[in-house]
């Protein structure tokens, strides 16, 4: 071991330590190095001076400046809370058309009402509102209990089928299960109700679609109507469209009349304020019309 030695090929002296014929060179930092290293020395002192740093206790030092993140989170909640309650306010005093025609207020509504329906409908209509087997698609212009702001607003408030006492109640009856018609008679019904959509079915199926008619007669009408086209004062749906709720192919049709259906929807009006149902509402109907 030699102390002092200078490698002759970097020029820097060894530490003395050699291990198997390999010596240590005593190498110096970088300079660069060294400059930032004592450039973020002294950002540190500087912050520590000019900000809040350390903790006294009950308190912490405030620093030189006085920042206070928290204060500046509080002030900007408490503008948006003024700016917003502006649009609430007027949104709230203003009826259905007045808002739809005034383009701020409904840009207001679009931005509000994207995120209620994302926190408390998405779940079960889906982000786009377009539904899913067994919830409805929202973007188009079929509604079971009437599509005008009133009637949405009452569905959203009081909801479907969950013991409400304003709420709307509809049930499509267990036709086969319980064997209210024979399999034969849910069979042509089911024909007949696939013949309203798709006018093929009733030339393929001409026999099964006409002793499905005579089925439908005695036992659909009451609700669907006449022509199928359902009733919203029921929440009974249109037969004689492509919308349906729980698939309109055969077998889907069939396990609706066999089994039945009834669907739920929480009641809102207790969970959301006056003027978010509104807003719902306005947000239901411009995504319906800009389908």
């Amino acid at each position: 071991m030699s102390v002092g030695e200078r490698d002759p090929l970097t020029g820097h002296m060894t530490t003395g330590h050699e291990w198997n014929g390999i010596k240590e060179l005593n190498t110096p930092v970088p300079w660069p190095v060294w400059f930032f290293l004592i450039a973020t020395a002294l950002f540190g002192i500087v912050y520590w001076v000019l900000m809040p740093a350390w903790p006294t206790g009950r308190s912490y030092t405030k620093g030189l400046l006085g920042a206070d993140a928290r204060s500046a989170v509080t002030e900007k909640v408490r503008q948006a809370q003024l700016e917003r309650s502006e649009w609430t306010r007027r949104i709230a005093g203003l009826n259905y058309a007045a808002i739809q025609a005034d383009p701020q207020l409904m840009q207001a509504v679009r931005e509000r009402g994207h995120a209620l329906f994302g926190d408390n409908c998405a779940a079960c209509h889906g982000a786009n509102a377009r539904g899913g087997p067994g919830y409805p698609d929202l973007t188009d212009q079929d509604w079971l209990w009437g599509g005008t702001p009133d009637a949405i607003a009452h569905t959203i408030a009081f909801g479907i089928n969950n013991g409400h006492a304003e709420g709307r109640v509809s049930q499509m009856l267990a036709f086969g299960r319980d064997q209210i018609l024979t399999n034969d008679q849910v069979l042509a019904v089911t024909d007949y109700v696939r013949s309203l959509s798709d006018p093929a079915v009733a030339k393929s199926a001409a026999r099964s679609v006409a002793a499905g008619k005579a089925v439908f007669d005695a036992n659909c009408t009451v609700c669907h109507g006449d022509n199928g086209r359902g009733n919203q004062a029921l929440g009974a749906p249109d037969l004689t469209d492509k919308a349906w709720i729980f698939g309109g192919d055969a077998n889907a049709i069939y396990t609706s009349i066999h089994g039945g259906r009834q669907g739920e929807m929480p009641a809102w009006n207790e969970r959301l304020s006056d003027t978010d149902r509104k807003i719902l509402t306005l947000y239901v109907l411009d995504r319906s019309a800009a389908k």
